[in-house]
C-alpha cells in the first residue's frame, strides 16, 4: 500500500507514478473503463460517422479543383455540421470532466485508507458533488480556459523571436499543474473554488511551512519528463493513421477513386476506426500526468503529512 501524504523528491514522482499503476492499475483502470467506456465510444462514433463525410468532401473537392462543391456542401448540410459539433462538444466535455475528476475521487479514497474502490464507489462521489462539480466546470470554462488561451497565444505570438519556444515548455508543465492542483485541492478541501486557485498558485510559486526550498522546479520537472513519456507512447498510435493514409496515397495510384478521395471506401472507415481507436488510447495515457500530478499535490500539503503519519503509526498499533 502506498503513502500518499509524505515529502516526495523529484526522483520519487516519476517512480510513484508507475508504482501507482503497479499496485492499483489493474483496479484502476477496470473502474475507469465501466466509468468512460460508454462515453469513449460514442465520441468514436460520432468522429467516424459525423465527421467522415465532412473531410470525404472536403478533400474529394480540393483534390479535384473543385473547392466550390464542398463550399455548396457545407451550406446545404450546416444544421447538420453543428448539431454534430454540438454532440461532440456535449460528449468532449462530459468525458474529459469525468476523466479528470475520477482520479481525484479514486487517490483520495486511497489515501484516506480505503483499499478496494469499486464503481459506485466513485459514482456516489460524483454525485454528492455535483454542486462543486458544476461551479468547477463554470470556473474552468470562463476563468481558467480564458486565461490559460490568453498565455498560450502570447507565448505563440513569441515563437517568431524564439524565446516563445523555451516559455511553451515552462508554460504548458505549469499550466497543467495549476489546474490539476485546483482539481485536487477543490475536491480534498473545504476551500471554495478562488481559494482553490489560490492554493494552486501557491503550492507551486511559493516556499511552504517546514520546507527549506520552493518544490516548484521538482514539480516542473516531473511533470515535463511525465509529458515525453506520455507523447512519446501515444504518437506510436497517432502517427498510425497518418502512416496509413499517406502510405496507402503513394502506393495505391492505379485506383483513380482512391486519388480523388482517399476517405472512401473502406479505407476510409478504417482510418478514422483507427484515430479513434489512438484518441481512446491517449485518454487512457493521460492518467499518467494525473497520477503525478495527484502525488505532488499530496507532497505540497505538508499540513497534513505529520497528522497522516501519526494515524498511520495508531494503526499498525491497533493491528498489532
Amino acid at each position: 500500500m502506498m503513502q500518499f501524504y509524505k515529502k516526495r523528491d523529484f526522483g520519487s514522482f516519476i517512480s510513484d507514478s508507475f508504482s501507482f499503476f503497479k499496485f492499483y492499475g489493474k483496479d484502476y483502470f477496470k473502474t475507469y473503463t465501466l466509468l468512460n467506456g460508454l462515453l469513449l465510444i460514442l465520441m468514436v462514433v460520432v468522429i467516424v460517422f459525423g465527421y467522415r463525410e465532412f473531410f470525404l468532401q472536403l478533400f474529394g473537392s480540393n483534390m479535384g479543383g473543385e473547392s466550390y462543391y464542398f463550399e455548396q456542401y457545407f451550406q446545404e448540410n450546416t444544421g447538420m455540421l453543428i448539431l454534430v459539433t454540438l454532440l461532440f462538444f456535449l460528449l468532449l466535455s462530459a468525458l474529459s470532466l469525468v476523466a479528470y475528476l475520477y482520479p481525484v475521487f479514486y487517490m483520495k479514497r486511497l489515501a484516506g485508507g480505503q483499499t478496494q474502490i469499486k464503481t459506485d464507489d466513485i459514482v456516489g462521489d460524483l454525485k454528492k458533488n455535483a454542486k462543486k462539480i458544476l461551479i468547477y466546470y463554470l470556473g474552468i470554462m470562463f476563468v481558467v480556459m480564458p486565461l490559460s488561451v490568453i498565455v498560450i497565444l502570447i507565448c505563440y505570438g513569441l515563437i517568431l523571436i524564439l524565446i516563445g519556444i523555451l516559455l511553451l515548455l515552462f508554460v504548458f508543465p505549469c499550466l497543467f499543474n495549476f489546474i490539476t492542483f485546483l482539481t485536487y485541492d477543490y475536491f480534498n478541501s473545504d476551500r471554495g473554488f478562488f481559494e482553490s486557485i489560490g492554493y494552486a498558485l501557491r503550492a507551486q510559486f511559493s516556499y511552504h511551512t517546514g520546507r527549506e526550498n520552493s518544490p516548484f522546479w521538482k514539480y516542473w520537472g516531473a511533470t515535463i519528463i511525465n509529458f515525453f513519456i506520455y507523447n512519446i507512447i501515444s504518437s506510436i498510435f497517432t502517427m498510425v493513421p497518418v502512416i496509413m493514409f499517406y502510405g496507402a496515397l503513394f502506393t495505391m495510384p492505379t485506383n483513380a477513386s482512391f486519388e480523388e478521395n482517399p476517405f472512401t471506401g473502406t479505407f476510409g472507415i478504417v482510418l478514422f476506426v483507427i484515430y479513434g481507436i489512438s484518441l481512446i488510447f491517449s485518454y487512457y495515457m493521460m492518467n499518467l500526468l494525473y497520477i503525478n500530478a495527484g502525488l505532488m499535490y499530496y507532497d505540497s500539503r505538508t499540513d497534513l503529512h505529520q497528522k497522516m503519519e501519526m494515524e498511520e503509526i495508531e494503526t499498525i498499533g491497533i493491528n498489532e
